[in-house]
């Protein structure tokens, strides 16, 4: 049986570059009655483990290294001995929450996670951080997009850190190519499709966001 999706959502601040905004994270959990992977740990530590359940956590995967992905994973790890896994690239954004601790191992394009018998494909895809990842489940036709795609468009890139071009390249070049049914789980707000947004690769880079 394929693993199952759960999301929870949490609520707390996003901080960068002097500016402090409230946000609603969503928190995803993929696994079975046995395992699970949290993907983003955002807010609430105490939230995310009951949604765990006494379940084997296998890792805590963070998209990208923003404090509001990031700034309950350090407790739900030491709570449950999880590793954080996040992509060295966003080491920079990681030190600006966890000055004295560092993510238990790195994430790489091409990297496989695997729980309850299914696949996490991982896809770096910078843009909206440097070392943002998405994660690929082509069995359960699931993308989970952290904050590099949306309903409606790329994630952010006015901040420190990010890049428009290089946003719109990965989603391009990583996201579009996948099959268009494929349902984009978000770090954000509601769920989209990969077909549902191709058609506006166009729209979004004549705007410039």
């Amino acid at each position: 049986m394929a693993a199952q999706i759960q999301r929870i959502v949490t609520s707390g601040q996003f901080s960068l570059d002097g500016g402090t905004w409230d946000v609603d994270n969503n928190v995803w959990l993929v696994g079975d009655e046995r395992e699970v992977v949290v993907i983003d740990a955002a807010h609430d530590a105490a939230a995310i483990e009951e949604a765990v359940a006494g379940r084997r956590l296998v890792a805590i995967v963070c998209t990208h290294a923003h404090n509001d992905h990031i700034n309950a994973a350090a407790e739900l790890a030491d709570n449950t001995g999880a590793p954080i896994l996040l992509h060295p690239d966003d080491d920079v954004l990681w030190r600006m929450v966890y000055a004295n601790r560092r993510p238990d191992k790195a994430l790489h394009g091409g990297d496989v996670i695997t729980v309850a018998d299914t696949v996490l494909e991982v896809l770096h895809t910078p843009g909206h951080a440097p070392g943002a990842v998405c994660l690929y489940a082509p069995e359960i036709g699931a993308l989970f997009s952290g904050d590099t795609l949306f309903q409606g468009g790329p994630g952010a890139t006015g901040r420190s850190y990010s890049s428009f071009e290089v946003i719109i390249d990965s989603i391009r070049d990583r996201l579009l190519v996948l099959p268009g049914d494929i349902v984009v789980h978000t770090g954000h707000g509601e769920g989209t499709t990969i077909g549902g947004e191709a058609k506006h690769l166009d729209e979004w880079i004549a705007r410039g966001h």
